[in-house]
Formats: structure tokens, sequence, C-alpha cells
């Protein structure tokens, strides 16, 4: 008798774990994936991508227990994307993350119309064709206009503020960046505004990134911007090495570069931006829809110097500049 209960009772369980198994796998698929397309490099956005996490907690969602993310690294190369954003849009996505500038989303729009798209981009996305509006971006995209490419003229402003005697001034670019012509078009006319010389480099790879250094200092150019870009991004810790190696005051765009011992930058804080990202994504994720949600635009620019970095160069900042920055590394 006792047998024979002990198998009815584990008749019972196998059928009550027999029945949850379709729920289990229905569970497990039902997990939503969200991919992740970055013109940058892992290395470089380590704590970016540790912001957009955040914003997805702050959504509700947990890496690795309801949310999966597929990553695709372009390393800087641009050419890449296309390829990268057809691979993940044959996984079943939920959201399309795209980083790393404008080349990124195009590519994310091109790969596909129905996934929704939250990205993030350095120019305006309306002109891209990347939506219709800022308040109703009307399609399957919306994101983050970080202004990146706007900037130029003012990082001139404030370098030649830093180094006021300085009649030449160089001016570092991608031209494999779309927004290249554009960067160039914008530093020009500041530099006839300001009655500067600017003498144009050009770099998308690291023996041109060496080079152009090199012709920094025979040309005895007194000072260096670098244009903003994603492969300057993944190429930081080189920049700054070589502007310390050929004693020239140079300025950056993010503030990870004076952090990595640059001496100066102009621009967002990119982290409050990749947070932004990942509280989208997440409000997609519960049904909200990116036709729906605003285009947005940083209203805060940090000025960070690195004072170290500035003596190594035998350098005086300005009490002005000092007085004026966000952030002051000694």
């Amino acid at each position: 008798m006792a047998i024979h209960i002990q198998w009815r009772e584990f008749l019972s369980t196998l059928c009550g774990v027999a029945a949850a198994w379709p729920l289990a796998a229905h569970a497990q698929q039902a997990t939503p994936v969200i991919g992740f397309l970055s013109a940058r490099s892992p290395q470089d956005t380590t704590h970016l991508v540790e912001a957009f996490r955040q914003g997805l907690r702050e959504a509700g969602f947990v890496e690795g227990r309801n949310v999966m993310i597929e990553y695709r690294w372009a390393l800087g190369q641009h050419d890449r994307l296309p390829e990268l954003a057809a691979e993940l849009v044959r996984k079943p996505l939920a959201v399309l993350v795209s980083t790393g500038g404008e080349v990124a989303a195009l590519a994310a729009q091109a790969a596909t119309s129905t996934i929704p798209i939250v990205f993030i981009v350095g120019t305006d996305p309306v002109k891209l064709g990347l939506a219709a509006s800022y308040n109703r971006p009307g399609g399957n995209a919306t994101g983050i206009n970080i202004m990146t490419n706007s900037l130029e003229p003012k990082r001139l402003e404030l370098l030649r503020e830093l180094v006021p005697q300085a009649s030449i001034i160089g001016a570092l670019f991608d031209p494999s960046f779309m927004a290249y012509e554009n960067q160039l078009r914008d530093v020009s006319e500041a530099a006839r505004t300001l009655h500067l010389q600017v003498q144009e480099l050009r770099a998308s790879a690291d023996a041109e990134i060496d080079r152009a250094f090199e012709t920094v200092t025979q040309q005895h150019i007194a000072a260096v911007t670098v244009a903003a870009g994603p492969y300057f991004d993944t190429r930081r810790d080189q920049l700054v090495a070589l502007a310390a190696r050929h004693v020239v005051p140079t300025m950056y765009h993010f503030r990870e570069f004076p952090v990595a011992g640059g001496l100066i930058s102009y621009g967002i804080d990119a982290r409050v931006t990749y947070r932004q990202i990942g509280v989208y994504a997440g409000g997609i994720l519960k049904g909200e829809k990116p036709a729906d949600l605003p285009i947005l635009q940083p209203t805060r620019f940090e000025l960070v110097i690195n004072l170290k970095a500035a003596k190594a160069l035998g350098l005086r900042v300005p009490l002005t500049l000092q007085v004026a920055a966000d952030e002051v590394i000694e």
C-alpha cells in the first residue's frame, strides 16, 4: 500500500514537471534580446556599457536575468558596421541600439525598418533621415543627438584661449568618418573668425596618426585639436601618448582623454547619454514606441582640464579657464 501511494505521488510529480516544461521553454523564449551595435571597441567603452546597463536597470531590466544583450563592435572600422548590423537583425531582437555616431545609426536603419532602434549620433538625425522630427520621430528610430560635431568651433576657441600665442593650430580629422567634411568646414570657418591658420591633418589608421604628430613637430605647429569620431575614441591612449611625446597641447572631445592623461576636453559626459539610451531601450521593451519618444539633446557640456598634463607641457593654464572648468585634474 505504501509503495502504491509513493508511485501515485511520483506520477503526480512527473506530470507536474512535464506540464511545467512548456512554460519554462516559453519563458526562456520570451526573454527579450537587445542588439548593441557600436562603432567603438569594448575596451574604450567599458564604463559606458555599464551606464547603459544602469539605464536598463532603472527601467526594470537586468542583463542575464530578464533581458539578453548581443554585442557587436566595429573597433573604429566604419565599413564593418553594415555587416554587423545585418548579422544582428537576423536574430529575434526586441530593440537595436546603435552607438558611435552616424555611420552606426544609418547601418542600423538600413538593416531594419521594423525593429525599434535607439541611436546616439553627433549631428542632426532629422537631416540624416533617421527621423521625421525631434518631438515625434515618426518611424522605428529615436535616440540622442549629442551634438559632438557641432562643438568643433568651440573647442578651437578654447584651445586658442589656452595657447594664445599660437598662430597655426593643427586639426586632426578622420577622413573616413562621414561627418568629416562638415567638421572641416566648421573648423575652417571658426579659424577665420579667430584669425588663425589651421593645418589640416588626416588619419584613419594607426601609422597615419603617428605621421600626423610627426608633421606637427616638423612644421612647428603650436597646438592640435582632435575632431570627434569613433575611430579616435578607440585610439585614445595612442593620441594621448603622442601628444605628450611631441610636447603639443591637444584638445579632445570627451572627458576620457584628460582622465587618461590628455590636456583638455570639451563635450558631453557620455555616461549620461548611455544611461539614457538604456532607459529608452527599457521603455521600448515595456511597450513604448520609438515614434512617440522624442529625440533628446544635451543641455550641459563639460570643460575638463588636466593640470598635471599642462605642467608636463610647460603650459600655464589661464585662471579664467580653470574657473570655467567643470573638472580640474591635478
